[in-house]
């Protein structure tokens, strides 16, 4: 169960607080020794807190979570010397409970980040190419086109497209280079490049 208690800036050096209208009403018992450690340590632990964030705002955020943890457990705590210790805990933790439930924020921009990708050709030169280098790939030998195929359409392996063939892999790398070879100088390519 969590305590909700409220604050307000302008009224930080009065001891009242209010409950915010969504919080059950119940009776919460008054520590005036948190009241009196509160105002003693505060400045002290806002410090803490904002060392453990980038926004001052979070920070108070921050503490404030951590002391009404501390005001929820005010009655278990044995040792009220060792307090600084526990509300120290409580803001480490509560920032890493925080930090581990973080979400990523969109924010809706003009430009987008990403840098501009190749400009897009026209689909019809694309499917051009598209069918030449289909052509070129047929004229291979049948051994030469599967492993083409295997390697670059299907992408598999070296090591896979030997198994697949049944050939060593030394075999598939020499067949794949030397159909590469013979690609690289099919005429209808040649504009491609």
């Amino acid at each position: 169960m969590t305590t909700i208690v409220c604050t307000s800036a302008s009224n930080a050096a009065t001891p009242a607080t209010r409950t915010l209208s969504f919080a059950p009403r119940t009776s919460y018992p008054t520590y005036p020794s948190f009241s009196s450690y509160v105002r003693a340590r505060r400045p002290v632990l806002l410090r803490t807190a904002r060392s453990l964030t980038a926004n001052p705002s979070d920070a108070e955020d921050l503490l404030q979570t951590a002391l009404t943890k501390t005001y929820v457990a005010w009655e278990r705590i044995e040792d009220h010397r060792a307090l600084d210790g526990y509300v120290r805990r409580a803001l480490l933790n509560t920032r890493t409970s925080q930090w581990r439930k973080r979400k990523v924020e969109e924010f809706t921009c003009d430009e987008l980040p990403e840098p501009e990708g190749a400009p897009v050709g026209d689909p019809a030169d694309h499917q051009v190419l598209h069918d030449a280098m289909w052509r070129a790939i047929m004229k291979l030998p049948a051994r030469q086109r599967a492993m083409v195929v295997l390697r670059y359409y299907e992408d598999l392996s070296e090591v896979q497209t030997a198994e697949v063939l049944g050939v060593s892999v030394g075999t598939v790398k020499s067949a794949v280079s030397r159909a590469l070879g013979k690609l690289r100088e099919d005429p209808e390519l040649v504009p491609a490049r």
